[in-house]
């Protein structure tokens, strides 16, 4: 059958009997066997040169774009009694509108009271930083009365002085009068005698120049008294004029320090208003968390604490709200041997959960039921899944997304790179190579404006 021998069996066999022997023996079939490879063959080569876009596919999840629209905690700043809820899942509540009602659990703020009694402690020690203030004025008004009061005394002290220096200059003329009149008394006196003896001179005149000379002795030693008379004056004017000093200094330094005194009482009273200030303040705002509120337009999506008169400590969650108004995203993550190839602005192909699509991978402009979007951000720092956070958002070219899509549904996306033929795209899988580098026009422009 196969002709391997030289030895044949058709002698022997009758074809007729055999229809699959008929067929196979038909040269025709041989033909069309041929045919259909070689037309495969060209299909196949026609195949690989087709145009296909490399991509990068990754799961991700829908989000919103901006921190602020993203679905949040609403925490109890204080600790308190659960009395009233105001709302429910599924509730649209505004910003501003309360949601919860809580009463004090801590006996420091029991007192209905607190806030009107620190008011009027507040108000007493106004007053007595009044007080003091007014004494202060009081006490520098006495500071100043003193020092005028010392300059007047020092100006009359030191008139004093300049009147005992006169006094004593005036007392030395007349002492060195009055010893050159006594020398001048003795010199006649002495010549009175030795015309006396000679003969010359009664006695008479010799007793009057004795007297004389006496009396100008009693004038030379008055003199010589009242000069040291005044020089004591002089000295004690002196001494006067540093005690008057001292005497003022000691009580402006008395007077001072009671100054200080005050002032640092007041520096405590004025501590202690500021802590009453402090305190005031904390009252009021934690009376203000009694009601905790809607920060912002929102849906009520899940009442974490339950019931009443339950106990909540500070920071508890309390609920979880989701922003009434938001810009969708998609959060993926691609492996850090792809980071390289990405860029802003680069287009992604998205399947939304709930969405049906047929998705071909090489020919995203072919896929039916996804939609479009642009990377807007990318992280520069690894996750901790060791892979890299990419942003999308959007296509604003493409057709919107899904009206009714939710934060948090599921995604399946691809990011497209660059065209390039079949045969290279299986050529580099096999290879194990990574896909070529894409630019958008933007990258382009950017590196065409860097090499002028």
């Amino acid at each position: 059958m196969l002709n391997i021998s030289k030895n044949s069996v058709n002698e022997h066999i009758e074809p007729s009997k055999f229809s699959a022997l008929n067929v196979t023996q038909n040269k025709k079939s041989g033909r069309v066997l041929i045919r259909l490879a070689i037309t495969l063959t060209l299909v196949l080569l026609v195949v690989m040169f087709l145009p296909w876009t490399q991509n990068i596919q990754s799961q991700g999840k829908v989000i919103a774009l901006r921190p602020d629209q993203r679905p949040q905690t609403i925490h109890s700043v204080i600790g308190g009694r659960i009395e009233k809820w105001f709302v429910q899942e599924g509730d649209l509540v505004k910003k501003g509108d309360t949601i919860l009602y809580i009463s004090e659990i801590k006996d420091d703020y029991f007192d209905a009271g607190l806030i009107d009694r620190t008011k009027e402690q507040m108000n007493f020690k106004e007053s007595g930083v009044e007080s003091y203030d007014d004494k202060l004025i009081a006490l520098e008004n006495q500071v100043t009365s003193l020092r005028s009061i010392l300059k007047l005394k020092l100006e009359q002290s030191e008139n004093n002085i300049k009147q005992a220096q006169l006094k004593v200059i005036n007392d030395s003329l007349n002492f060195v009068s009055s010893r050159a009149n006594f020398y001048t008394a003795e010199e006649q006196f002495t010549r009175f005698e030795t015309l006396y003896q000679q003969g010359l001179k009664s006695l008479t005149d010799v007793e009057n120049r004795n007297l004389s000379v006496q009396k100008t002795r009693a004038d030379f030693i008055g003199a010589e008294n009242n000069l040291l008379v005044s020089r004591n004056s002089l000295i004690n004017a002196q001494v006067e004029y540093l005690s008057i000093r001292s005497q003022y200094a000691y009580e402006i330094s008395k007077v001072e320090s009671d100054i200080n005194s005050v002032l640092a009482t007041k520096f405590d009273a004025s501590s202690n208003l500021t802590k009453l200030e402090n305190q005031l303040q904390n009252y009021t705002k934690r009376q203000s968390f009694y009601y905790i509120t809607a920060p912002q337009n929102g849906f009520v999506t899940k009442v974490i604490q339950n019931g009443l008169g339950e106990i909540i400590k500070e920071g508890t969650p309390v609920l979880s709200i989701m922003p009434e108004k938001y810009d969708l995203a998609v959060e993926m993550y691609v492996d850090p041997i792809d980071l390289p190839l990405i860029e802003k602005g680069q287009h992604v192909r998205i399947q939304f959960d709930g969405w049906p699509a047929i998705v071909f991978s090489g020919w995203p402009n072919s896929s039916v039921g996804t939609f479009g979007g642009e990377i807007y951000a990318i992280d520069n720092f690894i996750s901790e899944n060791g892979k890299y956070r990419v942003l999308v958002i959007p296509d604003k070219k493409d057709a919107p997304w899904p009206e009714p899509l939710r934060v948090g549904a599921g995604t399946s996306n691809m990011l497209l790179l660059k065209d390039v033929p079949i045969w290279y795209e299986l050529w580099r899988k096999i290879n194990g190579f990574p896909p070529d580098y894409y630019m958008t026009q933007d990258a382009k422009n950017e590196a065409l404006n860097t090499k002028k």
